[in-house]
């Protein structure tokens, strides 16, 4: 069976976002951004926006056990969109190109769900996407099994094996695989553009 659909992560895959670009304009000294990030606002205290938290809720909780750095945390939320800088480079061509030979495309992101309106007026490559799976909608987060059955679903049904799923996570392309997904490793626009071709979709 050949891969027929697309399925792309979004934050660092199709989008630009790195939090480290927002805190270097609010936290001067390099070590303790870099502390900052990784002790406080880490990638596991985000994983609660991506699983349906608000961004308000999940400050109040963090604040009380840093209250030093209130006004950094709330940031987070505050000014999420300046963690982004527009695209990854070659990504949107490359959807484009599927696009344009009629390539179903969709998207399956962990992501808060709160500016997800927004973001879909600001970058308007999400707009090729037929459905997007922001996981913080629907209280479900990769890499559970769960979020890619749903994925599934909202495609129309498809045999996990027409799907190449795009991810720039180790983790959620371990687990697409498992689950009987086509998968590339997400590193960069040539080697997707390579995958690409190798299953048939460009």
């Amino acid at each position: 069976m050949a891969a027929r659909i697309a399925l792309f992560d979004l934050g660092r895959v199709v989008l630009d976002w790195e939090p480290a670009r927002l805190y270097a304009k609010i936290i001067d000294a390099p070590q303790e951004r870099e502390k900052f990030l990784t002790e406080i606002c880490n990638m596991t205290w985000h994983t609660r926006h991506d699983a349906g938290a608000s961004f308000a809720e999940n400050a109040d909780n963090l604040i009380r056990q840093h209250p030093q750095y209130e006004a950094e945390i709330r940031a987070w939320g505050q000014r999420w969109l300046e963690m982004f800088d527009g695209y990854v480079d070659g990504t949107p061509e490359l959807m484009a190109r599927l696009d344009a030979r009629r390539v179903p495309l969709y998207a399956l992101s962990n992501m808060p769900s709160e500016p997800w309106d927004e973001m879909l007026t600001i970058f308007d490559e999400l707009n090729r996407f037929r459905h997007v799976v922001v996981s913080g909608r629907i209280g479900m987060v990769k890499p559970s099994p769960e979020i890619f059955h749903h994925a599934l679903d909202r495609m129309g049904g498809p045999d996990p094996d027409e799907v190449l799923f795009i991810d720039d996570s180790p983790r959620n392309v371990e687990a697409a695989g498992a689950l009987g997904f086509r998968t590339h490793h997400f590193t960069g626009a040539a080697g997707l553009e390579q995958a690409l071709t190798q299953e048939g979709l460009l």
